[in-house]
């Protein structure tokens, strides 16, 4: 079976998100496992300087590299990326899983992004878009397109 592991940065504590979130895990379950695994966040300086933030990031990104499964497929999110449809997010989980991926892991960053690193180790830096989300909020569509693929993948009608 199809395991999919999201890597993201930040606790969501907004109870609508969580419900969001768990409602497309549930929906999930028949067609693929589900982990999410939360790390940590840095604390935000207040006014902190551009060195202080990539500080943040790269420590950040140290926590989602070690979090990393070794046989995955990596998809980082990150709006610098490729944006892709959902017929073709379908589609390029499709042909992951037919060339041996079993396993396939997307990371989110915090609040102020992604680590140069984690962008250089990702397999597939993907876009949702030049628009800007908040990194909780990220999880919920993430988790919805990854649902909505895997409908696609089946043939199966979508209505929600």
């Amino acid at each position: 079976m199809l395991q999919i592991t999201i890597i993201a940065v930040g606790k969501i504590k907004e109870k609508y998100l969580t419900a969001g979130i768990d409602e497309y895990a549930k929906r999930l379950m028949p067609m693929a496992k589900l982990s999410i695994i939360e790390l940590p966040d840095q604390r935000l300086p207040l006014n902190p300087s551009e060195a202080e933030l990539k500080q943040i990031r790269d420590l950040e990104g140290q926590r989602i590299i070690a979090a990393l499964p070794t046989d995955a497929y990596h998809i980082a999110l990150d709006m610098r990326g490729q944006q892709l449809t959902s017929e073709q997010l379908s589609a390029k989980i499709d042909d992951l899983t037919l060339n041996g991926y079993s396993n396939i892991v997307f990371s989110i960053g915090g609040s102020i992004g992604l680590s140069d690193k984690i962008r250089e180790k990702a397999d597939l830096i993907l876009s949702f878009g030049s628009l800007t989300y908040p990194h909780q909020l990220m999880r919920l569509i993430l988790i919805e397109q990854i649902y909505r693929s895997l409908k696609i993948s089946r043939h199966e009608p979508y209505h929600h």
